[in-house]
C-alpha cells in the first residue's frame, strides 16, 4: 500500500515561493489547502544525515513566522517522546520552545537597538 502527500509550489518571477498547496486523501484532506510556509524535514539513513526544504511565502509575517517555530519545536518535542520514550530531553525542548517564543515576541515589541 502506498500514500501520497502532495505539495505544489506556485514561484513569482524571482523564484521565490508566492502559494503553497497541500493535499494528503488518505488523511482526509483532498482539497488542496493553503499554507504560507513549511518545514519538511527527512532522514537519509545510509548518509546519517538530515535533509530539509524550508519554504515560506511573502505573505507570511515575522510574528506569525515567530508561532510556526514555536509550535514546530513543541511538536518536535512530542514526537520526540513516542519515538524514544526520553520526556527529560522532550521537556527541555518544550521549555526552549517556551523561551524561544517569549524571546521572539519581545524582540517584535522592543527591536534591538
Amino acid at each position: 500500500m502506498k500514500s501520497n502527500i502532495n505539495i505544489q509550489i506556485e514561484l513569482a518571477e524571482d523564484k521565490m515561493p508566492e502559494a503553497i498547496q497541500w493535499t494528503a486523501p488518505d488523511g482526509g484532506v483532498s482539497d488542496w489547502q493553503t499554507a504560507k510556509a513549511i518545514l519538511l524535514g527527512l532522514w537519509d539513513g545510509e548518509e546519517k544525515s538530515a535533509l530539509r526544504i524550508d519554504l515560506w511565502t511573502s505573505k507570511m509575517t515575522v510574528d506569525e513566522m515567530n508561532d510556526f517555530f514555536y509550535q514546530t519545536f513543541y511538536g518536535m518535542a512530542d514526537t520526540y517522546t513516542r519515538a524514544t520514550k526520553n520526556t527529560e530531553l522532550a521537556t527541555e525542548l518544550k521549555e526552549f520552545a517556551k523561551s524561544f517564543l517569549k524571546k521572539a515576541t519581545a524582540a517584535i515589541e522592543e527591536p534591538a537597538k
